[in-house]
This record gives structure tokens, sequence and C-alpha cells, in this order.
């Protein structure tokens, strides 16, 4: 071969190692780009991730707000029902406080009611007895003088047998009786022993005559029977 097909091969094969060169300068400037775009990627998912993290941190501290702003309300809600509840309890505190008063007026009248007719009545009672003790005397004179006078057609004793009846009988009206004496046993409520004697003819403490009628108003005594008991 001569001397310049050796340069001309030479030359050839230093064009091949340039152009060998220039395609793995090439590769490498590649493999470069796609490194650096890589970590580009990376960077951009690790901003996102980040950016991510932060909104869910924002979201969670948006829901702990909402979520402490919403048991404050309640609180408050609470508060003011409770002070509602409050204010009614002190009402009906009132109310029943005034009820207690009024049933307590009420009865305090009732019993004053009831202890003025009792009053009443017994007052009425004392009066009507103390005027009944003074008309017996005249019905024991009454008595005694139709007993003195003989069953006649004299219009005189029938005119005092008449008004005797009917004066008895106004005071039976008005709640008049006479005490049970003779035939009784003496009973020291009714009756007044002004006598005693020993009779087997009678029971014990058994009342045998009658001095002086007895008479009752209702059911006190107005005057005791003046009696003869026996044993």
């Amino acid at each position: 071969m001569t001397r310049e097909g050796e340069i001309s091969v030479a030359e050839e094969k230093k064009n091949e190692a340039l152009e060998d060169e220039t395609t793995a300068q090439d590769d490498t400037d590649v493999i470069e780009e796609d490194v650096i775009e890589e970590g580009a990627g990376e960077e951009e998912a690790t901003e996102t991730e980040e950016t991510s993290d932060e909104a869910t941190e924002a979201d969670e501290a948006s829901d702990k707000d909402e979520a402490s702003d919403t048991e404050e309300q309640s609180k408050d809600q609470g508060s003011k029902f409770f002070k509602k509840k409050d204010k009614k309890d002190k009402k009906d505190a009132q109310i029943e406080e005034l009820t207690d008063k009024v049933k307590r007026q009420m009865a305090e009248f009732e019993n004053f009611r009831k202890r003025t007719e009792k009053e009443k009545s017994q007052m009425y009672e004392v009066g009507a007895k103390s005027i009944l003790e003074k008309i017996l005397p005249v019905v024991d004179n009454f008595e005694r003088g139709l007993n003195g006078m003989e069953e006649s057609d004299d219009p005189f004793a029938q005119g005092m047998q008449m008004i005797y009846k009917q004066l008895m009988t106004s005071l039976e009206e008005a709640g008049v009786t006479t005490i049970e004496a003779v035939g009784q046993e003496f009973n020291p409520e009714f009756h007044n022993a002004v006598m005693h004697v020993e009779d087997e003819a009678f029971g014990e403490n058994e009342v045998i005559e009658e001095f002086q009628k007895g008479y009752l108003y209702r059911d006190s005594v107005i005057r005791h029977s003046m009696v003869k008991v026996a044993n």
C-alpha cells in the first residue's frame, strides 16, 4: 500500500474515533438530562407532598378551630339554657311559696271559722242554760200547785193544766228534757243524793224517791235530780 493510502485510512479511523466520542458525549448529556429531570421530578413530588401535608395540616387546624367554635357555641347555648331553667325554677319557687301561703291562710281562716262557730254555740248554750235555770223554779211551782189540786171541771184548774202542758212542750222543743230518776241506779253525774236508807226491798244504789226533778239541756245538766237512794 502506498503512503497516501495509509494516510487516508488513518484519517478515516480518526474520524470514526471522533464520531464515537461525540456519540458518547451525546449519550452522557442525555443521561445527565434524564438525571436532572428525575431530580426535578423528585423535587416536584417532594414539594407536592409537602404542599399536600401543609394543606392537610391546615385542614386539620381549620377543623379543630371549627370544632372549638362549635363547642364554645354549645357551651354558650347550654349556659343560656341553664340560665333560662334557673329563671324558671325561681318562678316555680315563688309560685310554690305563694301557693303555700294561700293554703296556710285558708287553713287558718277555716280554723278561725270553726272556732268562732264553736264559741258562738257555747255562748248560746251558756245563755240558754242561764235562762232555763231561772225558769225551772217557775215549773216547780206549777207542779206543786197542780199536785195540790184535785181533778175537777173547774175552768181555772183546766187552764192551769193547759198552761203547764204548753210550757213543757216549749221547753222540750228547745232541747230541755227531764232526768230519769226513780227506779234507776244512782249516777252522780245526774243525781244528787240527799237521803240514804237501808231497805232489802230495793237493789243496791237504787233511787227510790225523787224530791226535785232534774233537767238536761241537750247533753249538759241544767240541774241534778234531788233523790233518796237505797242500800
